[in-house]
């Protein structure tokens, strides 16, 4: 089973938030963004340090799995 870290999350969610910025008055969040921003949150509330990658919506798992390797070629 492969794993996210909080760390992880976090590092993709700032990645995404600088390739499409907060949009509108309320600063909507890009979707990519918003997918990573409620696992990350539920890992904050429960104090866990890594998530199943299989638990996260496809969005989600998309957004993290391409920052991922975005991260590793540079």
């Amino acid at each position: 089973m492969l794993f996210v870290t909080i760390q992880e999350l976090e590092a993709a969610i700032n990645y995404w938030r600088s390739q499409s910025p907060a949009e509108g008055d309320e600063l909507r969040l890009c979707p990519e963004a918003s997918a990573l921003a409620k696992p990350y949150a539920l890992m904050i509330v429960q104090g866990s340090q890594r998530m199943p990658l299989d638990v996260l919506d496809g969005l989600a798992r998309e957004s993290i799995q391409k920052f991922i390797k975005i991260s590793q070629s540079t």
